[in-house]
């Protein structure tokens, strides 16, 4: 795997405990994102490096840059349909470009703007964004939020081919470390090192509610 993966009890020592937080593994050109497949699809990913055969173009894809988010939502790979996890490393320039063009899925996540441009913005765009409460291993809400982002038209088209440097599948890692968690072995709980993302506009940090105290911007 060309993922950086630290002791989770480590890492929760050094993350914010509360807010909006992209918790991510980056660098300056790259930020991993997560989804989770049937077999079909992901094979096809992994082999071919792109999103196609049986993946709809016609359809949103939601992507998580947060692992245990990831893991939360598909049971650790053992929910139908979500079997294979696949690490989607991403253009920082894309993820970026997708949540300047994001809208809120919901009106309360908004600000300063009034109900009838939020309702109007979300029926043309083709990215929607939303903060959900943020998981543990065991699935427990946390109080900080974690950030899933929908692609569709012609963004999850980029986002299919253009927007991704390289695609792994770590189902094989998820399964290893989905023992530690039945087993309630924390300490032995190894995940992929995150850290919150900030970009180095603060016009789009403001529209994301996230401060920048804790990251270097991109």
């Amino acid at each position: 795997m060309k993922i950086t993966v630290k002791k989770y009890k480590e890492q929760i020592l050094e993350w914010p405990k509360s807010g909006c937080h992209i918790m991510a593994q980056y660098d300056d050109e790259t930020i991993i994102v997560y989804q989770a497949y049937r077999k079909e699809i992901g094979e096809f990913a992994v082999k071919n490096q792109f999103f196609g055969g049986e993946f709809s173009l016609n359809r949103m894809t939601w992507i998580k840059p947060n692992f245990l988010w990831m893991m939360y939502r598909s049971g650790w790979g053992t929910k139908a349909g979500q079997e294979i996890t696949l690490a989607i490393h991403l253009k920082v320039s894309a993820f970026r470009n997708y949540l300047e063009n994001a809208v809120y899925t919901s009106f309360d996540q908004t600000d300063e703007i009034s109900y009838d441009e939020w309702r109007n913005s979300l029926e043309n765009t083709n990215i929607r964004l939303q903060w959900d409460p943020d998981h543990d291993p065991y699935g427990a809400k946390q109080v900080r939020r974690a950030i899933q982002i929908g692609l569709r038209d012609n963004f999850i088209r980029s986002f299919a081919k253009d927007d991704i440097l390289l695609i792994e599948n770590i189902s094989q890692f998820v399964e290893e470390q989905y023992e530690f968690v039945q087993n309630r072995q924390l300490e032995n709980l190894t995940i992929p090192a995150e850290k919150p993302f900030v970009f180095n506009n603060e016009a789009l940090n403001k529209k994301l509610k996230i401060k920048n105290e804790y990251a270097h911007g991109h």
